[in-house]
């Protein structure tokens, strides 16, 4: 099993990295070199994914990637009036353009083995919107769109997709998310249902049941991992 976990530097991937070494040959790929390097995974590809992806292109094609993990991306907190269009461009590239094209390139290889596995890792935000955050609401949303689609398209190949929403989750990403709005991090959390945030450990095991055989069955899914806060207040 050769497994791909983009946006490995630090946070989700991070930890989805290391989680899933034991049920393979894992690689990663992020834009800081020191950061990959420390993952000790079995190789890395250094690529920013909102500018020239093809280097990572040539990394999947020489490692044969049948597990891919689409977990690099992007937050943007501003209103709509005032994005900028290199800012729409760098969401879009990053959140959905990138991933879809990696998973054009994976899937030759999962046809061929008659298996794959595909996991997004979306947002609550894309489930629900977000106000101020429009630009990565409709980019997760879009991965929503493309998981149903390829599941359809992948089924008689034994190649799942499915996508994870997380809701706030307790990383540097999601901390620096916090200064950005404008809400306090204990009114966010006075939000959430079961009054915590999601540890990214969390999300890795999950990874980790939707590749295995017992997950075979669960395609097209959009799972939300949000401590409740996508059922209501």
């Amino acid at each position: 099993m050769n497994i791909l976990v983009t946006g490995a530097s630090k946070g989700i991937g991070n930890v989805i990295a290391e989680e899933l070494k034991t049920l393979g040959n894992v690689f990663v790929t992020g834009r800081n070199e020191n950061a990959l390097i420390a993952c000790n995974a079995k190789g890395f590809c250094v690529c920013d994914l909102s500018k020239d992806i093809n280097n990572l292109v040539n990394f999947i094609k020489e490692k044969q990637i049948d597990v891919l993990i689409n977990n690099a991306g992007e937050y943007i907190y501003n209103n709509i009036d005032d994005v900028t269009v290199e800012e729409i461009q760098r969401i879009y590239q990053t959140n959905l353009i990138a991933p879809t094209y990696l998973i054009s390139h994976t899937v030759p290889y999962m046809k061929a083995k008659k298996w794959g596995r595909i996991i997004n890792i979306g947002s609550i935000s894309g489930v629900m919107g977000e106000a101020n955050a429009s630009l990565y609401s409709a980019s997760k949303a879009g991965l929503l769109g493309l998981t149903k689609a390829l599941a359809l398209e992948l089924a008689e190949y034994n190649i799942t997709v499915n996508t994870i929403n997380p809701g706030w989750v307790d990383t540097e990403l999601g901390n620096d998310s916090i200064e950005e709005s404008a809400f306090s991090k204990e009114e966010i959390i006075e939000s959430i249902p079961q009054r915590r945030f999601v540890t990214p450990e969390e999300i890795a095991r999950l990874c980790k049941y939707l590749i295995s055989e017992d997950a075979r069955g669960i395609t097209g899914q959009g799972i939300n991992l949000c401590a409740g806060l996508s059922v209501g207040i």
